[in-house]
């Protein structure tokens, strides 16, 4: 390359990075922590403004990504930028979600352990698509191959078929998830996606009966009413008209402009086979989505007794077809309860009202329950085989923080989880960090920021919580009414400075409450709740009858969602409120142990509206400066003001481009002889990498390999370097090692030369540490302890001894002393085996723990080979071959090992791998060991 074409370069690259700078602070500051004002709300807010009109959605503080919902597409999702953003330096490129994505990824794969992403935001202000778009990112830049492939395609394919199932209109978001989704995504060793698992949490199932106006049932429906093939509708008793039933047009808005069924439609059906849904499946289930929408359709009139009959046989009929049960069976489901009535069960008929009610109860266990084996179907799909150990990344996109005009139990229960995750989240961030500042005794100006665990008290706290408190009216005997339960609230919460209703509110608040209502101040806000159906919502209660009714189905869903042993007693099961707060409990357990990163969605308005202003408060976060140590932020802070300086001053850029020419002269010329060209290179590549060295040298022996690789010129010297390091090290290491971890190290060492690279689990005993003894002297037999205890006893282990003749296993205690082995049950010696007569021990280079000790023995009367199972194989034999000095004692065998029964006489022990560990007699007469094979890590 020329010199005048090398300085060509050198300014175009020096134009793209200044055009990119000033584009950066024209439009406000990427990172929040870079505030001059980080405790002024306004700050924050104006910043985010300035870069959501110039369609930069995205901004950090520190490593959690602040994302804005566009209601647009901004073209900043191609597979162009997924390759710009892989393997880049967090903040070297404008903040992106790829860019968390591949951060995340990077490091879980240098780190090895396991971490979690948690997607947070009010509805309706992007979550779903967050996760989404992360999904897609690891689908192209993970590892590929053939099967990697299939993993992949699964994965990115199980979100249209749970959106379709579990997610509809609502008046917030026209792709609102009505349940929780956390999806663990698993790597292999190189870092490829080989698996997944999904955890769901609580689906709106009210939402199959009943959708506030402006809001839809869920997608499925309208999908398969718009979409689905003609031949398949009328196989299912569908008329293309979603105006026909009446689950479908309760909230008056079956067709949105935004949405397009037909098309999502094709996307769901050709997804199912992909993941691998077999045709009958798939048969099984659309007639179960049809079976809901006859159900719904179908009426009760009162009889001239004022009991509910069936209006509309037609639908029974088609209900009967679909789910494959018969027509007077149904019928008779639907409009009588079973009740004991002394000794026998007898038939009640319903009103209307109660009809109508277990109709409703119905249709929701059905679709329901059928969600549930529709996440297990997709679990098993995505399922990983092979055993061996992998790291995760989890997914977690629940639903947001919810108010609505009228707002019931759905909604308490969803802002209940966000005030979890937002306490979660505290936990995690904003506490650990002040408390991390004064451990290490930093100075530091507190954070003032709204610890919520008063709210999530006063929701799940036992005996005074709201949901204890709605248990209790559920459960008790009595009329218990949804009013019942408000009172209850009042008694139990009076005084509570988060909790009003009617009539605990001052004058001024009662004006804004009805009598039904209870108002909770959340973390994000003033939420008030109608108590209207919360008691009927919260027992979700079906018939019993009406289960056994269902249990008669030939559809095989609905046979594996009612099964004949699910346990029918007359407990009552756990509530929903309960149910819902155990598995918040079990997703925070899960959540703890990884390590988290943070995405946080934000509504600009609340019309939908692209680029209009950022009206809403910025909920869940006090932004201060301090969310990263102040050191690191002082640095940032300082680097980013030089690099402001140096762009306004144009000698300082005449001086970069002088720089940057001869730095790119130096690095081509770096590997030929040191001259005026590379001399400068060549020394900022050795203090480069001296620098480097320094701050990444291992930190304890066994990290010895981990020494950073060197470039051509340092290579002699960073080898020398490397060898004075490690000699360091083993003496520093020595010198600190105690008598008895020394002690351990040597047996350690003596079992890795017997067994290491021969018998395949002997990885899996590195890491546990020998134990001196398995049975203390006081559980050795008194009158055997008399007997041996002059050879002095040098280590003991439990063992099951199999007779020579027919293999009967029997318990046994394995005694070494100084001299000789011991074979003893309870107060009596077996035998014994002085080691001068052992000509050795047989092992098989499988997984088994078995051993047959081999004694010289030329009498026939003597007993002759000893045949073994010992949990602590390899601890047992690296006593014995310490105690008897013989290293070569023990021997490594494969397929059979022949023993002595009694001189003259022999038997035979064959070992193999198989799918379980078994131990029998085979048809040739051998002890037949089968053991499963062992995976190294």
């Amino acid at each position: 390359m020329n010199s005048k074409s090398l300085e060509e370069r050198c300014s175009r690259i020096l134009r793209e990075m200044e055009c990119s700078l000033t584009a950066r602070d024209r439009v406000g500051l990427q990172d929040f922590v870079l505030l001059d004002a980080y405790t002024s709300e306004t700050a924050f807010l104006d910043n985010l403004r300035k870069r959501f009109h110039e369609n930069l959605i995205y901004t950090y503080i520190g490593t959690l990504l602040v994302s804005v919902n566009p209601y647009k597409e901004l073209g900043i999702y191609t597979k162009k930028q997924m390759d710009v953003y892989m393997g880049v330096n967090f903040f070297e490129l404008p903040p992106h979600i790829f860019a968390l994505a591949d951060n995340v990824y990077r490091t879980m794969i240098s780190e090895t352990n396991n971490h979690f992403i948690l997607i947070s935001g009010e509805s309706g202000a992007g979550k779903t698509e967050a996760s989404k778009k992360i999904l897609q990112f690891y689908a192209v830049s993970c590892p590929s191959t053939r099967l990697l492939d299939n993993v992949r395609d699964r994965l990115l394919l199980s979100n249209p078929v749970l959106e379709a199932f579990g997610n509809a209109k609502t008046l917030k978001n026209d792709n609102s998830s009505r349940f929780g989704k956390y999806m663990d995504i698993q790597f292999d060793h190189r870092g490829a996606a080989v698996g997944g698992h999904i955890l769901s949490y609580l689906l709106e199932k009210s939402r199959v009966v009943h959708q506030n106006h402006g809001e839809r049932n869920f997608h499925v429906f309208y999908q398969l009413v718009e979409g689905g093939e003609d031949d398949l509708l009328r196989w299912l008793g569908l008329q293309r008209s979603c105006q026909n039933y009446r689950c479908l047009v309760k909230g008056d808005c079956a067709k949105v402009t935004s949405i397009n069924d037909k098309n999502d439609w094709k996307t769901v059906r050709k997804a199912l086979s992909i993941i691998e849904f077999s045709e009958s499946d798939i048969e099984h289930l659309f007639a179960i989505i049809a079976s809901v929408l006859h159900l719904g359709n179908v009426q009760f009139d009162a009889n001239i007794r004022g009991y509910a009959s069936l209006s509309n046989s037609n639908e029974l009929h088609w209900l009967s077809k679909l789910l494959g049960i018969q027509t007077h069976v149904l019928q008779e489901g639907l409009t009588h309860r079973k009740i004991e009535a002394k000794a026998e069960e007898v038939l009640s008929p319903f009103t209307t009202e109660h009809a109508i009610y277990a109709r409703d109860a119905l249709a929701k266990a059905i679709y329901g329950r059928t969600f549930n084996w529709l996440v297990n179907k997709i679990n098993e799909s995505l399922a990983n085989k092979d055993s061996s150990r992998k790291t995760v990344i989890g997914l977690l996109d629940i639903y947001g923080f919810e108010v609505f005009h009228v707002n019931s139990f759905e909604q308490f229960c969803i802002n209940y989880c966000n005030e979890k995750l937002q306490q979660l989240f505290i936990q995690l961030t904003l506490k650990s960090e002040q408390e991390e500042y004064e451990m290490e005794g930093i100075e530091w100006e507190p954070v003032p920021y709204f610890n919520n665990k008063i709210i999530c008290d006063l929701v799940e706290e036992k005996h005074r919580g709201i949901i204890s408190v709605l248990d209790e009216e559920c459960l008790r005997p009595g009329e218990a009414t949804d009013l019942t339960f408000l009172e209850k609230l009042e008694e139990t919460l009076n005084g509570h400075p988060h909790f009003v209703t009617h009539k605990l509110a001052d004058q001024k608040t009662r004006k804004t409450l009805e009598r039904g209502d209870f108002r909770l101040l959340h973390y994000a806000g003033e939420v008030t709740y109608s108590v209207k159906g919360f008691l009927d919502k919260n027992n979700d209660l079906l018939y019993r009858n009406i289960k056994d009714v269902m249990r008669q189905s030939q559809n095989n869903i609905i046979k594996l969602c009612f099964p004949k042993t699910e346990p029918d007693t007359k407990r009552r099961p756990e509530t929903v409120a309960t149910q819902f707060k155990s598995s918040l409990a079990g997703l925070t357990d899960i959540l703890m142990s990884k390590e988290p990163w943070y995405v946080r969605c934000v509504k600009p308005n609340s019309g939908k509206q692209p680029a209009t202003r950022i009206q809403a408060k910025y909920k869940g976060y006090r932004v201060k400066g301090d969310f990263l140590k102040q050191k690191e932020a002082a640095t940032r802070i300082e680097t980013c003001w030089r690099g402001l300086m140096a762009r306004k001053e144009k000698e300082k850029r005449a001086w970069a481009v002088k720089v940057i020419k001869k730095f790119i002269k130096g690095f081509m010329t770096r590997n030929q002889p040191a001259c005026m060209d590379n001399s400068e290179y060549l020394a900022f590549v050795r203090q480069n990498y001296l620098t480097r060295l320094k701050d990444n040298l291992p930190k304890s022996i066994l990290q010895r390999n981990a020494w950073l690789t060197a470039p051509p010129i340092m290579q002699e010297a960073s080898r020398l370097l490397q060898k004075m390091y490690i000699r360091l090290m083993v003496r520093q290491y020595i010198r600190g090692i105690s008598a008895q971890r020394k002690a351990q190290l040597q047996l350690k060492a003596t079992a890795s030369s017997l067994f290491r690279g021969r018998k395949e689990n002997y990885p899996f005993s590195v890491a546990r540490p020998f134990a001196d003894t398995r049975i203390s002297e006081q559980d050795i037999n008194i009158k055997v302890l008399q007997t041996i205890c002059q050879e002095g006893v040098k280590y003991s282990v439990p063992v099951i001894k199999y007779d020579r003749n027919g293999f009967r296993p029997r318990f046994r205690q394995l005694i070494f002393t100084q001299v000789a082995a011991y074979l003893v049950e309870e107060g009596k010696v077996k035998q014994r085996m002085e080691f001068s007569s052992l000509r050795g021990v047989s092992v098989s280079n499988l997984s088994d723990n078995f051993l047959i000790l081999h004694i010289a023995c030329d009498d026939v009367k003597q007993k002759g080979d000893l045949v073994l199972q010992c949990d602590y194989l390899f601890e047992a034999l690296t006593r014995l071959s310490v105690v008897t000095n013989n290293k070569n004692l023990v021997k490594i065998v494969q397929g059979s090992v022949r023993f002595d029964i009694q001189p003259g006489r022999e038997g035979f022990v064959d070992f193999k791998s198989g799918s379980e560990s078994m131990v029998y007699r085979a048809k040739n007469g051998h002890l037949m060991v089968e053991s499963t094979r062992t995976k190294t890590r």
